[in-house]
């Protein structure tokens, strides 16, 4: 039996046991991993996975189960564990799956999966490299490790409202750390990169020679005088701003009213011309999907157009409890009911060079490194540990280290300029981004 119909059958002995809806998804994949220090192997390892979740819903209460056995014997007693469950839970007057105007009917080829798994000789030559070449720069002391993975994933829903789809993909990754310096002077710093197609995935030695530039250009840092300052956030840092208001936006927490952007829908909360798209259909994309993890099709948005929040994520719970039509934004585990989150998003880029941000500060911080979860969603209050490079007449001049910087997100947000240099590394990007007036706490 292919999974689709063995879905389709676990699925209609739900029903057939008191389910009004059902729904049923399988995961399966593989893993591959090796980690080296000082060129000696530490670990390979390659796992393989299976797991299979069957959500009920009987009137307007749902239950969830998963297990890790595909032998259709077992389905009867999972049946009857859910439906029990279901029974047994309060109502939740959002809960129901998608309408069938809702569902995805036909999606673009992503091309997700490459298909070919690399050899164990081949991941353990990319940390061979990425290593080789970290510890090769002048200034490396030492090496924290080195590591490549590789992995396969491939997901099946079918829901009893008609939806019924599989997709797969990969990740291919590689990254290390080093450490510059000797004794109470040691500083440690890192580089990595992950594709989804093993021909997309940027060098191993330039990962590491950045790797090894990155801690030896933190040796000798210093703290800076309190006050307010311009900031710069590093494109490796600034992804993190887009983080905080994808929390903001997130339909459960407006909905609970949570959210330091609750009532902010169709309002100014960039500065003009800033712009910031969600999109799954991006091909070869990180966080690519054909449709969202309730069958629902899902479609490239702007989050942000023009500096005007456009649209909350939100799954169908959340928008049904909004009052809204869901954004095709859910996602959801094997074991866990549905929950928005974001696929692709990026904060576009702007017109301005990093090095023409530089050069027209006086004096002000580059962040390359942020520490600690000092945000509050509900206020917007931000406070965090950094460290990365003070400014002074236009150019870098000196490393930072046991710095604090604070501020207000409402704020931060009004006052970010995005320079051009926007690399799309982990799904959720931003450029280099300049703040000006921020809170800087350091001796």
């Amino acid at each position: 039996m292919d999974d689709l119909s063995l879905l389709g059958d676990l699925v209609a002995k739900a029903r057939v046991a008191g389910a009004d809806q059902a729904d049923a998804l399988l995961s399966e994949g593989a893993s591959l991993s090796h980690s080296q220090r000082l060129g000696r192997t530490e670990k390979l390892e390659r796992s393989e996975h299976f797991d299979l979740g069957l959500r009920v819903l009987v009137g307007k209460r749902q239950a969830i189960v998963s297990a890790n056995d595909r032998d259709p014997k077992g389905f009867p007693e999972l049946v009857s564990r859910a439906i029990d469950m279901a029974k047994a839970v309060p109502e939740d007057p959002y809960v129901g799956l998608a309408q069938p105007d809702e569902l995805a009917r036909q999606w673009p080829d992503l091309d997700l999966n490459d298909p070919v798994e690399p050899a164990p000789a081949t991941l353990i030559e990319r940390a061979k490299i990425a290593e080789d070449a970290a510890r090769s720069v002048t200034g490396v002391t030492n090496s924290e490790g080195a590591g490549a993975s590789w992995g396969r994933a491939r997901l099946v829903i079918v829901a009893s409202n008609g939806f019924a789809a599989t997709y797969a993909g990969t990740n291919h990754s590689v990254g290390v750390s080093v450490i510059a310096g000797e004794g109470l002077g040691m500083q440690t710093d890192g580089d990595y990169a992950s594709a989804v197609h093993a021909s997309d995935l940027a060098s191993a030695a330039d990962i590491g020679r950045r790797a090894g530039e990155r801690a030896v250009g933190r040796l000798n840092a210093r703290k800076v005088a309190t006050g307010r300052y311009p900031v710069l956030f590093d494109r490796r840092v600034s992804g993190g701003l887009l983080r905080h208001m994808i929390g903001a936006i997130s339909g459960p927490v407006v909905a609970r009213g949570t959210s330091f952007l609750k009532d902010r829908l169709g309002q100014r909360v960039f500065s003009p011309g800033i712009n910031i798209i969600d999109d799954p259909h991006v091909r070869r994309g990180h966080r690519s999907k054909p449709f969202d993890a309730e069958g629902v099709a899902n479609q490239r948005r702007a989050v942000i157009a023009d500096g005007f929040l456009q649209t909350w994520l939100l799954d169908l719970g959340s928008a049904r409890q909004l009052g809204m039509r869901t954004t095709g934004h859910a996602s959801r585990g094997m074991s866990s009911p549905p929950g928005p989150a974001p696929t692709n998003m990026w904060l576009e880029r702007g017109t301005t060079t990093r090095a023409a941000m530089i050069a027209d500060l006086k004096e002000g911080l580059l962040v390359t490194e942020l520490m600690g979860m000092g945000v509050n969603g509900v206020t917007g209050d931000y406070s965090r540990g950094a460290s990365g490079f003070w400014i002074e007449n236009g150019a870098v001049a000196y490393p930072v280290s046991e710095i604090t910087i604070a501020g207000n997100l409402k704020d931060m947000f009004m006052a970010l300029t995005p320079a051009d240099d926007l690399e799309f590394k982990t799904g959720i990007d931003a450029p280099t981004v300049r703040i000006d007036g921020m809170t800087v706490a350091g001796r």
